[in-house]
C-alpha cells in the first residue's frame, strides 16, 4: 500500500510584532547614522596594507578617504601615492592629487565581480622606466586581472615619464582625457611631450586609447600619434599589441625627413645620405620581423615605391628590400659614392647637402673623398633590389638601372649594377670588402653598344655622329672613399669603336686644320666615316698609362700617347693627328690634352710648333704667298689596321 501523501505545508509572511518592528527600525536608523558618521580615514591603513600585500609595493594614501553609498559605491582618495620598484632611485612611481572610482555593488554580492565602470584622476604622475636588467617597473605582483572589470578611465592634467637608460631614451609626455563620439567609448587620451629618442630630440602629440587597454596585452591598441625626431618626421596612425613591448602592430606610418642617414641612431638602418624624401605605407610585425609594405613616396626628385623588411634577432639586423622607381633623378644616387646632390635650379637637397656642393664647387679636385661609414657598413646585413624604369641625367644618356646591393657583415656586392646608356648598356659587379679597417674594392665594368651620337646630348658636333662604343674596366684599389679607391688602382682599362661617321669639322679642329674648318663653318658641315677608335691602358697604383690610343677616319689618323693619373686627377696626354688630305692651313703639331679632372685643356703643342710658326712669321713678313706655302701638308699618314672588337 502507498502512503497517502503528507499535505505540503504552507508558509505565510506573518506581520511584525510591534517589538519587532521597532528593533528593525533602530538597527536600520543605527546603520544610517554609523554610515553618516563614520570616519572612512580610519579603513586608511587597511587598505595600504591589501595593496601592498597584492603589488609588493608601497602604497599610501596621505589625505582624506570619502565613500558614497548606493548601487554604485563611489571611493575618493587624496594625496595617493603607489612606491617603485627596488631598483629604481626614485622612491614614487606613481602618484595623484585625487583619485575617485565607482564600483557596482550587486555583481560584487550575487556575482563575486568587480566591476569599475569609472576611474577619475586628478594630476596624476607616472614614472615608467627600464631597470639594469631590462625589465620595466611596472612589472609587478600579480599580472592577472582576476574579475575585475574597468569601463573607463579619466585624466585630468596627467603627466607621464618615461626613461630607458640602456636606449638613451626619456620622454615627458603631457596628458588628459577627451570625449568620444559615442558615450559607450572608453575615453581616450590626447598627449603631447617631448623628450629623446636614442639619444636624439624629440617631440610627440596625438591620440591614443584609454590606459586601461594596455591591461589587455592581447587586445590590439589604438593610436594616432605624430613625432619629430631631429629632422625626422613620423605619423603612424593604427594599433599595436603589447605597446612597451612593441610585440606586434599593423599601422599606416608617413616618414619624412632631410636625410634618410638619420634614420640609423633611431632604428639602427643604415642608408647612404640621401636628399630629402618623404614616404608613406603599412607598418606591421611578423615575430622578429619588421615590415613595411606598399609604400610609395620620394627620395630628392625621383619617386621610390616598393617594399622593405627589417629581421631582427639574429647576430646583425637583416634588411631586405624591393624597391621600383618609375622616374630616378641621376644626381640622387650622389650619396653611394660620398657626394651631395646637386643642389641649384629647384633641385632637392638640405642645407648640409648645399654647404656639401658649395665648398665641392670650390675644390680643385673633382672625385669624392668623404669616407665610407665603416660601422655602418658592418652594423647590418641586406639584401636590396632596386630598379629605375627611366632616369632623369640630362648630361649624360642614361636610360634605365637594375641594382641588387648584398651586404654580409661588411662585405659590400653590387651583383649587378647595370645601367642602359645611349640605346646600350653598362653592366657593373663590384665588390667592397670593409671588414678591416682598409676598404678593398674589386670592379669589373663592361659598356657594350653606346651610341656616339647619344653619347654627348650637349655637344652639337657629336649629334649626328654615328658608331658604338664598348669596353672593359678590370681595377682593383684599397680606400675607404672612391677617391681613396681610385688613387691606388690597379688592373686594365679599355675602351673601342668599330665603323661609323663623325662631323668633319671636329675632325679638321682635332687636326688644326684652319682652312677646312673655316669652310665648314661658313657653309655646313658634313660628316667623314670612322674606320675605329680605341684606347687601352694599363692601370698601376691610380695612374694610367696609354698602352695603345689611335682614332682613324677616312680623313685623319689621331695617335696618343701618355697617361692619366687617377691619384692626382691629372691629364697629360700627347694626341698627333696626321690628316690625309691636303690643306693650305693645316699646321701639324702635336695637340696636349692637359690639365685636371675638372679643369681640363685641350692645346697645341707651341714648343713643336714654334719653328713652323716662327717661319710662317717670318715669311709673313715679306710675302704672304710665302707664309701660306709654308703651312702646306701633304697628309702623309695611313690608314691604321684597327678592327671594331670593342662595338659588338
Amino acid at each position: 500500500m502507498h502512503d497517502a501523501p503528507r499535505p505540503r505545508r504552507r508558509f505565510a509572511l506573518r506581520p511584525l510584532s510591534r517589538t519587532g518592528a521597532v528593533t528593525l527600525g533602530v538597527l536600520a536608523a543605527v546603520i544610517v547614522v554609523l554610515a553618516i558618521l563614520f570616519e572612512w580615514n580610519w579603513l586608511r591603513r587597511p587598505i595600504e596594507r591589501v595593496v601592498e600585500w597584492q603589488t609588493g609595493r608601497s602604497f599610501h594614501i596621505a589625505g582624506n578617504l570619502d565613500v558614497d553609498l548606493g548601487r554604485v559605491i563611489t571611493v575618493r582618495a587624496d594625496a595617493l601615492t603607489f612606491g617603485n620598484a627596488a631598483w629604481s632611485k626614485v622612491p614614487v612611481m606613481a602618484a595623484a592629487d585625487r583619485a575617485e572610482l565607482s564600483v557596482e555593488v550587486f555583481p560584487l554580492i550575487f556575482q563575486r565581480q568587480t566591476r569599475i565602470p569609472r576611474i577619475h584622476l586628478t594630476r596624476p604622475q607616472m614614472r615608467l622606466e627600464r631597470g639594469p636588467e631590462g625589465v620595466g617597473n611596472w612589472v609587478f605582483g600579480d599580472t592577472t586581472e582576476g574579475r575585475i572589470q574597468y569601463r573607463d578611465l579619466w585624466i585630468d592634467d596627467g603627466r607621464l615619464l618615461f626613461l630607458d637608460a640602456a636606449r638613451r631614451t626619456d620622454l615627458d609626455i603631457r596628458l588628459s582625457s577627451i570625449r568620444q563620439p559615442k558615450a559607450d567609448e572608453p575615453s581616450a587620451v590626447e598627449l603631447k611631450g617631448k623628450g629623446r629618442w636614442a639619444g636624439t630630440a624629440l617631440s610627440l602629440q596625438g591620440q591614443v586609447a584609454s590606459p586601461l587597454a594596455l591591461r589587455d596585452t592581447g587586445k590590439p591598441y589604438r593610436i594616432d600619434l605624430r613625432a619629430t625626431a631631429g629632422p625626422t618626421r613620423a605619423h603612424a596612425r593604427g594599433t599595436l599589441t603589447d605597446p612597451f613591448r612593441l610585440r606586434d602592430f599593423d599601422l599606416q606610418l608617413r616618414l619624412a625627413g632631410e636625410d634618410m642617414e638619420d634614420l640609423f641612431p633611431l632604428i639602427g638602418i643604415a642608408t647612404p645620405p640621401t636628399p630629402p624624401y618623404r614616404l608613406d605605407g603599412r607598418f606591421t610585425r611578423d615575430g622578429d620581423t619588421w615590415r613595411y609594405d606598399g609604400f610609395t613616396g620620394v627620395v630628392g626628385d625621383s619617386d621610390l615605391a616598393g617594399s622593405a623588411s627589417v629581421t631582427v634577432g639574429r647576430e646583425r639586423p637583416l634588411l631586405t628590400a624591393n624597391l621600383v622607381s618609375k622616374r630616378l633623378d641621376f644626381d640622387d644616387l650622389a650619396g653611394f659614392v660620398g657626394a651631395p646632390p646637386q643642389t641649384g635650379g629647384g633641385e632637392a637637397s638640405n642645407a648640409q647637402q648645399r654647404a656639401e656642393a658649395a665648398a665641392l664647387a670650390t675644390d680643385a679636385r673633382l672625385l669624392p673623398d668623404t669616407p665610407y661609414n665603416l660601422i655602418k657598413l658592418r652594423a647590418m646585413d641586406a639584401d636590396v633590389r632596386w630598379k629605375a624604369q627611366r632616369i632623369n641625367a640630362p648630361r649624360l644618356p642614361i636610360e634605365d638601372m637594375d641594382a641588387h646591393l648584398l651586404l654580409d657583415a661588411g662585405l659590400l656586392r653590387l651583383e649587378p649594377l647595370n645601367f642602359g646608356v645611349a640605346q646600350g648598356d653598362i653592366r657593373s659587379q663590384i665588390r667592397m670588402d670593409a671588414r678591416s679597417d682598409t676598404i678593398r674594392t674589386q670592379a669589373t665594368i663592361a659598356a657594350r653598344g653606346l651610341d656616339l651620337g647619344e653619347l654627348f646630348p650637349q655637344a652639337e658636333l657629336t649629334r649626328t655622329a654615328i658608331g658604338r662604343i664598348g669596353g672593359d674596366i678590370k681595377i682593383t684599389g684599397t680606400g675607404n672613399s672612391i677617391a681613396g679607391i681610385l688613387g691606388t688602382a690597379d688592373g686594365d682599362i679599355a675602351l673601342g669603336m668599330g665603323r661609323g661617321q663623325i662631323s668633319n669639322l671636329l675632325m679638321e679642329l682635332a687636326g688644326l686644320d684652319i682652312a677646312e674648318a673655316l669652310k665648314f663653318l661658313v657653309t655646313e658641315d658634313k660628316t667623314v666615316p670612322v674606320r675605329c677608335a680605341f684606347g687601352d691602358f694599363a692601370v698601376t697604383d691610380g695612374v694610367m698609362d696609354a698602352r695603345a690610343l689611335a682614332f682613324d677616319t677616312s680623313d685623319t689618323i689621331i695617335v696618343g700617347t701618355g697617361r692619366i693619373s687617377l691619384k692626382d686627377e691629372t691629364l697629360d696626354l700627347e694626341m698627333r693627328p696626321r690628316p690625309k688630305d691636303r690643306s693650305i692651313f693645316a699646321l701639324r703639331s702635336p695637340l696636349v690634352v692637359g690639365g685636371t679632372f675638372k679643369d681640363p685643356s685641350f692645346r697645341p703643342d707651341f714648343k713643336r710648333l714654334g719653328l713652323r710658326g716662327a717661319v710662317a712669321v717670318a715669311l709673313g713678313s715679306i710675302a704672304p704667298p710665302a707664309a701660306l706655302l709654308a703651312t702646306l701638308e701633304i697628309g702623309p699618314g695611313e690608314d691604321s689596321a684597327c678592327g671594331g672588337q670593342y662595338a659588338k
